[in-house]
């Protein structure tokens, strides 16, 4: 299946083409505004798809509204009636498309545009209604809230914010993507050719609160703690914010705290899942020695050979576990009983650890009892 794309450097045209090149059985044609309209028709001439994302938002000359969102719009389907293509098309249009300003109208232009070239040829069309679209490769400063709040954020430098309580409808490009692909792969079946497909989820909330979130990203990575961000708005907000980092950022140095024992260091916290660490024992050394009344540890030894050791603190119950890197386990501490590491190899000892609390020096839930 070959598909032209307009726009394809674009925002949502450069994801679509990324996403659709990982698919053997599509073939990408790519166009943008440096193509000639020779270069066009030859790939319209190839298609067996459209998706219609070449547009402006914010041209320095209004009049460019209408001759691009509106004008191109009307030589692609001159073009493809030219050549008698009825192919499907799917078109990015705009939630501003019933506004009456020169951006919502000359989107409304280009449906109208459109509907007539699929009743007269008979030809599948999706119109999608876009509000605002956020993710990787939004340009800040251009038509993004959002990626010009991430650019802001990941830099440093101050989020404007005119009217904190202004309302903003957001869909995450990926769903975004999805639903195109999902239209490629099984095109709409229904009496009426023209469709206005919605992409889900949509998200509502303010520019308060939007700056809000990312604000928390920026302060919760220099404290190496993280968000709730395995699902939801917040799943699709991060990833847009970490884009933005510059190289020089993807990097973060760790907090090693070091004594004769070895090292301890901390890799992240989180809200209430608690917090991962790692740490070292040189050859004979034991660590730990104490017990929880009610947090909770996973071990796992990734270097060398360690010994577990628990007590219950009532019964005197005692248990042993033989750890070897080269078996992995995960060997989990249990409240009410103390329990120590030993390092009983020849090699540096290295363990990972998850506790279900981050650490805290006023209330840490750890009593020293020594096993010995």
């Amino acid at each position: 299946m070959r598909v032209v794309i307009t726009g394809a450097k674009g925002f949502i045209g450069q994801n679509l083409a990324v996403r659709l090149a990982l698919m053997p059985q599509i073939d990408v044609i790519a166009l943008d505004s440096s193509h000639t309209p020779g270069e066009l028709s030859k790939a319209l001439a190839k298609a067996d798809a459209l998706v219609h994302l070449a547009g402006v938002n914010r041209p320095q000359d209004p009049s460019d509204f209408a001759r691009v969102n509106a004008g191109f719009t009307q030589s692609l389907c001159t073009e493809l009636a030219a050549q008698n293509k009825y192919i499907p098309i799917i078109f990015a249009s705009s939630s501003q498309a019933l506004l009456d300003n020169p951006y919502g109208k000359s989107k409304r232009v280009a449906e109208t545009v459109l509907e007539s070239h699929a009743k007269q040829l008979g030809a599948e069309l999706a119109i999608f209604r876009l509000p605002g679209v956020f993710g990787k490769w939004a340009k800040p400063n251009y038509n993004s809230v959002v990626a010009t709040f991430c650019s802001n954020a990941t830099r440093g430098l101050p989020l404007q914010i005119h009217d904190k309580n202004a309302p903003l409808e957001l869909v995450y490009i990926d769903d975004v993507i999805d639903a195109f692909i999902a239209l490629l792969i099984n095109p709409l079946s229904s009496p009426s050719k023209v469709q206005f497909p919605l992409v889900t989820p949509q998200y509502s909330l303010t520019v308060g609160e939007l700056a809000s979130t990312i604000q928390s990203f920026a302060s919760a990575r220099q404290n190496y703690a993280t968000e709730r961000v395995g699902a939801g708005l917040l799943r699709a907000l991060y990833a847009t914010y970490v884009s933005y980092l510059p190289p020089s950022d993807f990097s973060q140095s760790l907090a090693v705290h070091a004594d004769p024992r070895g090292r301890f260091v901390e890799i992240l916290k989180t809200p209430d899942s608690g917090q991962f660490s790692f740490f070292t024992a040189h050859p004979g050394i034991t660590r730990g020695g104490h017990f929880h009344h009610t947090k909770t540890e996973k071990f796992v030894v990734v270097q060398g050979l360690a010994r577990f050791r628990f007590r219950q603190l009532v019964s005197g119950e005692e248990v042993t576990i033989l750890v070897d890197s080269k078996t992995p386990q995960m060997i989990e501490s249990i409240p009410g009983w103390t329990h120590d590491i030993t390092n009983i190899g020849d090699s540096e000892l290295i363990v990972c650890l998850w506790s279900s609390e981050v650490f805290n020096p006023k209330s840490p839930d750890t009593t020293a009892m020594p096993l010995e």
